[in-house]
Formats: C-alpha cells, sequence, structure tokens
C-alpha cells in the first residue's frame, strides 16, 4: 500500500517548503490529482510545464455524504460520492492511472516529536514511532499508515515530524477512486499539500479552512513547527476564529521566543476583510489571502486561478514535481 508512503529525510540545511518538497517528491507524483472534502471533490491534470493547468473540475457534495474524521467511518453515502467523482473523472480523465489523493486533513493527525535519536532504516524506526504515538491517538497504532521527515529543533536536537491514519479510513478513500478505475500512487492531507506555496524565508503562518476543518500551521527556517487543526463552527465571528488560532501562534511565540513575520490565509471564510484586519491587528503583520501574496507572481495564471477557488492544495502538490 503506497499511501503517506514513508521516505528518506530531507537535509536539514533544506527550508521547510524545498525539504517538505522533497519528502513529497520522494513519493509517486502522477499528473492527475484528486482532492476529497465534506462540501466538494475536485481533480486538475497537470501538463509538462511547471503549474500549467490541462483539465480540472469541481463538483459539490450534498452534506452528509463525506464526514472527515480521524476515527470513524468517513465515506457515509458511497453512490454519492462516486457519482460526484465519475462527473470529475469525464472532465479530468485520469486513463487508467494512479492519481495523488488528497484527503480531508481531519484523516491525517500530525505531529512533531523530539527524539534523541533514530535509526534511519524505516524497518527500525517504525516501531519506534509507533510507540511514541500510541498515548496520543485514539485508534490502535498498529493499524496505521505514518509517514516522517526528521528536521532539527530550535535547540539543535533532532525533532521528526510524523503523519499517521487510521488504516481502513484512508482505504475508504482509496476505494472511490479505485471503483472508477483509478488506483492512488500516493496519499496525503491537503494542508501538507498546501505548504509548498509557502514562502521560505523567515517564519510564515499558514491558517486554512475546509469546510469546518481549520489547520493552523507556522513553518520557520528549516522546521515545520505548529501543526494544529481543529473543527469550529460555521459563521464564527472574526474575534471567536482569533480564539481557535492564537493557542498554535501562544506556542510558537513561547518555544522560538519571536513572532511571526507574515501570515497567509487560504478558504473563503478567512478572506473575509474583518477577519484579516482583526488578525493583523493582533499581530502587526502583513496578512494575505495564499492566491494574492506578493511570493504567489510566479504562479501561472492557472494554478492562481485554482488557489483563488481554494483549491491550494491541489496545486501545492505539482508545485513539490519541480
Amino acid at each position: 500500500m503506497s499511501s503517506l508512503s514513508t521516505v528518506p529525510a530531507a537535509s536539514a540545511s533544506h527550508g521547510p517548503v524545498a525539504r517538505i518538497g522533497h519528502w513529497l517528491n520522494a513519493m509517486p507524483h502522477p499528473a492527475c490529482a484528486v482532492e476529497m472534502g465534506a462540501h466538494r471533490v475536485a481533480a486538475v491534470r497537470w501538463g509538462k510545464g511547471r503549474g500549467h493547468v490541462e483539465a480540472f473540475a469541481v463538483e459539490p457534495l450534498p452534506p452528509g455524504v463525506l464526514m472527515p474524521s480521524p476515527v470513524d467511518t468517513n465515506v457515509a453515502q458511497p453512490e454519492a460520492l462516486t457519482s460526484a467523482l465519475r462527473r470529475v473523472f469525464a472532465r479530468v480523465p485520469h486513463h487508467g492511472a494512479p492519481v495523488a489523493l488528497l484527503v480531508p486533513d481531519p484523516v491525517v493527525r500530525v505531529f512533531i516529536l523530539p527524539f534523541e535519536s533514530l535509526p534511519r532504516r524505516a524497518e527500525d524506526a517504525l516501531p519506534l514511532l509507533r510507540w511514541r504515538l500510541k498515548k496520543s491517538v485514539p485508534f490502535d497504532v498498529e493499524e496505521t499508515v505514518v509517514s516522517w521527515m526528521r528536521q532539527q529543533g530550535r535547540d539543535g536536537k533532532l525533532e521528526v515530524m510524523a503523519a499517521i491514519a487510521r488504516q481502513r479510513i484512508i482505504r475508504e478513500y482509496e476505494q472511490a477512486v479505485e471503483s472508477l478505475g483509478a488506483g492512488s500512487g500516493v496519499v496525503l492531507g491537503a494542508t501538507l499539500a498546501s505548504l509548498a506555496l509557502l514562502e521560505e524565508r523567515g517564519s510564515t503562518l499558514l491558517i486554512r479552512m475546509s469546510g469546518k476543518s481549520l489547520t493552523t500551521v507556522i513553518v520557520r527556517g528549516s522546521n515545520l513547527c505548529v501543526y494544529r487543526s481543529s473543527e469550529v463552527s460555521s459563521g464564527l465571528a472574526p474575534h471567536a476564529m482569533l480564539d481557535e488560532i492564537f493557542p498554535a501562534i501562544a506556542y510558537y511565540q513561547d518555544t522560538w521566543g519571536e513572532s511571526v513575520d507574515r501570515a497567509r490565509v487560504a478558504g473563503s471564510i478567512l478572506r473575509d476583510e474583518a477577519f484579516r484586519a482583526a488578525l493583523a491587528d493582533e499581530l502587526r503583520v502583513s496578512v494575505e489571502p495564499l492566491a494574492g501574496s506578493p511570493d504567489a507572481s510566479h504562479f501561472t495564471s492557472g494554478a492562481r486561478e485554482l488557489i483563488e477557488q481554494d483549491l491550494d492544495a491541489l496545486v501545492g502538490w505539482t508545485m513539490n514535481d519541480a
């Protein structure tokens, strides 16, 4: 099973985006990528030129068809999901080849773990990682798929970024595309794929919302410093949304002794001017939509259009294939 494949660690001299890109590049890299979320499914086929969109399609999902969870059944209405995927593949054909499958953030739990040492051989490292994660996840770690990446912590000691998901839940997503003749070359959490779109200088806060899933990430230098995903109620006022985000920011400030240099937001609710103004006022940094940030100028027009439609994970996925 190739999902969340364990791959070699990247060199600690690279910035977080480059290193995570190296991590992703060690996985298969299909030209066709599919993202599934609680409210829609989407697919894009990338051409030979970096960021060149050959075709893309988006189909809404009725409420209750797909309910992202790290523990419970996700695909509550398989026929409705298959129907939406069939319409997507009619416009973005997979030609029977494997696809990259991006799943909702709640499915994949991400941890940053300190280690004194970790064996380089995957078969030796995996039992130690599962043992460390045993008390942190609400399911049997022996029934999981795990991927990881090494990094150097603030004190120079080893840290490991580990992504873990329940195997039977990953299979629900894989079976959905397999029922339509496509295999899953790799499965990845959506926000992890989006990290390739962030700047590699200084520290960047990414706030990403998909459906009711709110994910807060901070990257700095060669480190993924913070990854926090939670479920929020719709219609939250800007300051109520900030209350959900600030624990991650406070953790970063306490750990690294500094504030972030900039903030990027993705998801229509986060592009609200009132929210951006409230966040900028609290952090005293620039707050820009992911597609509108100064560093987005190198994206192709097709890639920027997808980001503006909150399909940043699909764009981030292909941007790793440089």
